[in-house]
């Protein structure tokens, strides 16, 4: 697959960041729960510093990680952790399909909780909604993902900046307050590095926006400016739940904690829809990291592109495979209690390497040439 030369700065520096943000979102970041338990923690301040520290750290992770791509053509997982490991890249494969199994398990059962409480619908048919939503989006490839990555990003931040706005207005001088009162700010530097380290997977989800760079400045830059994309969400809901500090901490679901002191019933479910928005676009991203896997694979054997059925059947199974067989054999939860293992498994398989071999191939790299555009 060749680098199309007629690609945008907003394709090439942008929209790489948007696909992360929607790679790493998901269900728990989308409702505050992660950000309740990685930096609420550490008190205002120190949760500020944390999230600052994740954002660093996924800013610098990414250009690595796309400025390798880059390098080495790998448009999708196998490709560049063929470049990476080598014979080792299987561990990878095998622990991301251990990945994908839970976190769309996990995206399954929210997206019924969604249904059940707006509209008082069987939890099945919000499960089955989000399938089918993820399935259509991800059989017609990249151009399909990426306008529901670029389209959903207008929804996701509009929201969280009209919540900002809606709280700091109602409940503004009790955050403000929070803030101004000295707490202890034990465990910043681990809480944002384990919450970067959790998530960085989101980084290899998005290779296939890898063929839009042109030169290694834009895999750079992309990189870069990834971590904020991603993070300025979470800032953002982070001050609004400072209004609320400490015992915000305790809450299930911040977010609905939040909705219902602002008694906004309109914006409430609006909130709701953002989350579903959010969900699918996690959801996407996981499952066309996986068709593009498996389409690169097919380009190399058979010589053809995999066709949009293909995809459709792909996707439908794996979602069917990770929401209905994980649930049903109880997978979900043996899997959740493993969960930190396998983020550690992902530091020791990708990120380890990547600051090492993907370091030294990089400094010991001669440029190559960008393709012509196929027509």
């Amino acid at each position: 697959m060749s680098a199309p030369a007629s690609s945008s700065r907003f394709q090439r520096w942008i929209l790489p960041g948007l696909a992360f943000k929607a790679a790493v979102i998901g269900g728990g970041y989308a409702t505050g729960r992660e950000l309740a338990e990685y930096f609420i923690p550490s008190g205002p301040q120190g949760g500020v510093m944390a999230i600052l520290v994740a954002m660093f750290a996924w800013s610098a992770l990414c250009a690595l990680t796309f400025a390798l791509a880059h390098a080495t053509r790998s448009y999708d997982y196998r490709s560049f952790f063929a470049n990476l490991l080598g014979p080792f890249a299987i561990v990878f494969e095998l622990a991301y399909l251990v990945f994908m199994v839970l976190i769309l398990a996990v995206f399954g059962a929210a997206a019924g909780a969604i249904g059940q409480a707006v509209f008082g619908w069987p939890t099945l048919v919000g499960t089955l909604l989000l399938m089918l939503a993820i399935g259509a989006f991800t059989a017609f490839g990249n151009h399909s993902v990426e306008r529901l990555f670029k389209y959903v990003s207008f929804l996701l931040y509009g929201v969280y900046v009209l919540l900002f706005v809606f709280v700091l207005t109602q409940f503004g001088n009790q955050a403000m307050q929070q803030f101004a009162t000295p707490v202890p700010t034990d465990g910043w530097l681990s809480g944002g590095l384990t919450y970067a380290g959790y998530n960085i997977v989101g980084a290899v989800m998005v290779l296939p926006l890898a063929r839009h760079f042109l030169t290694k400045r834009d895999a750079v830059v992309a990189g870069v400016i990834a971590g904020p994309l991603a993070m300025l969400p979470g800032l953002l809901f982070f001050v609004c739940m400072i209004a609320w500090y400490p015992s915000i901490g305790a809450e299930a679901l911040p977010s609905d904690f939040m909705l219902r002191q602002l008694n906004m019933p309109v914006f409430h479910v609006l909130f709701q829809a953002m989350i579903f928005s959010a969900l699918l676009e996690s959801g996407a991203a996981c499952v066309h990291a996986a068709n593009e896997r498996i389409a690169a694979t097919w380009r190399t054997q058979r010589g053809v592109e995999l066709s949009n059925v293909a995809r459709f059947s792909i996707a439908t199974v794996l979602l069917v495979g990770s929401i209905f067989i994980a649930a049903r054999f109880g997978l979900v939860e043996l899997i959740a209690s493993g969960y930190r293992g396998l983020a550690w498994l992902f530091l020791v398989v990708y990120v380890l390497p990547l600051l090492t071999v993907g370091v030294w191939r990089l400094r010991n790299r001669a440029p190559r040439p960008i393709a012509a555009p196929q027509s």
